[in-house]
């Protein structure tokens, strides 16, 4: 068994606690509250700015591997054009406007987040980038691979097209690459480096779930109200 498929079997439930939350479930279908997907496209729109500086800091730390550069470089370059178009678009049709989505505060999980990534980041190898990046587009692809399957039809542009954008025509090959990086990663590090790389693929999982979890159930910092 592969390294991946390993720490896929190891935390199948929480993996798929994540992929199949009911924020996901309720998306596909079209019955999610709007103002719980308008809380959540915004608290995404603020962790994707700490995404940026994750996925520059990695193309920085893949040299003098030019291939894993430019893999990463086009995963980024996809990001800051279709995805933020997506963004873009979506405030408009949610009705929140630039004063809004710019000045959003994080929420704690959204900021807990952030900072794990940004000090993976700073502090972790290429490898251990390798390992957050599998589960923060790995759950993606999966929930959106299942919708898609499924034949869900939410009925609501916004839902759709961010079902699409997460989509197997969007994100397969990216996912492909990780995931064959990771059990090359895994394939040779010794058990700490291998304990290393289970634990920033288990806390992102987690962190991945509660993304959900905050926004659906709407968690601020106690002292917002």
């Amino acid at each position: 068994m592969s390294f991946v498929d390993d720490l896929r079997a190891k935390y199948h439930d929480q993996w798929e606690a994540m992929v199949t939350h009911a924020f996901v479930t309720e998306m596909g279908d079209g019955s999610l509250d709007i103002a719980k997907f308008r809380n959540y496209f915004r608290q995404d729109y603020v962790f994707c700015a700490d995404l940026v500086k994750l996925t520059s800091i990695a193309i920085a730390k893949a040299a003098p591997d030019y291939e894993a550069g430019k893999v990463l470089n086009g995963f980024l370059s996809n990001f800051l054009s279709a995805e933020n178009d997506l963004f873009l678009n979506g405030f408009q049709d949610l009705g929140v406007t630039a004063e809004e989505y710019q000045s959003t505060v994080a929420n704690p999980v959204t900021q807990g987040f952030g900072d794990f990534m940004v000090r993976t980041a700073l502090e972790g190898d290429i490898d251990d980038l390798v390992a957050l990046f599998y589960v923060t587009e790995g759950t993606y692809l999966d929930w959106a691979t299942r919708l898609i399957e499924s034949g869900a039809e939410p009925n609501n542009p916004v839902y759709q097209g961010w079902i699409d954008i997460h989509s197997p025509a969007v994100l397969s090959d990216v996912v492909a690459w990780f995931t064959e990086r990771l059990n090359d990663a895994g394939g040779r590090a010794n058990p700490t480096k291998a304990a290393n790389l289970e634990r920033i693929f288990r806390t992102t999982l987690r962190y991945e779930y509660l993304f959900w979890d905050a926004n659906y159930h709407g968690w601020r910092w106690h002292d917002e109200g």
